[in-house]
């Protein structure tokens, strides 16, 4: 039984897309795709010989970008496509295409705190508790179904900074193993 092949989407430095790679279990990471072709996450794919594409939008347009992100998931045999700090919208077209087979991590305990600032909003908000979530992506910005969260206790002194630095260490743990779990479905 061949293993499932995982598109790993990102914008940045990564972290996200190093727990997936290196926690790797049900599936193989077939390859990293980003918007920014300066992004750190590509060259540490890249020293692990992991196939990586990136293209920026800027000049060619969102429906250019696509297709061509499309073609190179595509050619590469992704089934699953992971969003990892990938910090761009997908067209309602695209997410169409591969509905059902787009997860992304979110920073918050869905469904509250869709969208950004999800720390600094937890802690304005008295919240006790804040966390992440893996959620299907569809065409409702953070409204998929939720398929695994972590719970991080909020301290009294916590910044968005300090809470964020503990939600993304939740973040690492969470995904593989949900990431793990969905295609095993």
């Amino acid at each position: 039984m061949t293993e499932c092949k995982v598109g790993i989407l990102l914008s940045g430095r990564g972290s996200n897309m190093m727990a997936l790679v290196e926690q790797a279990h049900g599936y193989t990471v077939a390859m990293v795709a980003s918007d920014k072709p300066a992004a750190a996450g590509l060259a540490w794919a890249r020293g692990r010989g992991i196939a990586t594409f990136a293209l920026s939008p800027k000049g060619i347009g969102k429906a250019a970008y696509e297709r061509a992100l499309e073609d190179a998931l595509r050619e590469a045999g992704v089934e699953i496509i992971a969003l990892a700090g990938y910090m761009r919208l997908l067209s309602d077209a695209f997410v169409g295409r591969w509905r059902g087979r787009i997860v992304n991590i979110h920073p918050s305990l869905l469904p509250k705190y869709k969208g950004l600032d999800t720390h600094a909003r937890a802690i304005a908000a008295g919240d006790a508790i804040a966390g992440c979530s893996v959620h299907i992506v569809t065409e409702e910005l953070d409204g998929g179904d939720v398929l695994g969260q972590g719970e991080v206790p909020i301290e009294p002194d916590d910044t968005p900074d300090t809470l964020a630095a503990r939600v993304l260490a939740a973040e690492h743990g969470l995904y593989p193993r949900i990431l793990s779990a969905f295609v095993a479905r």
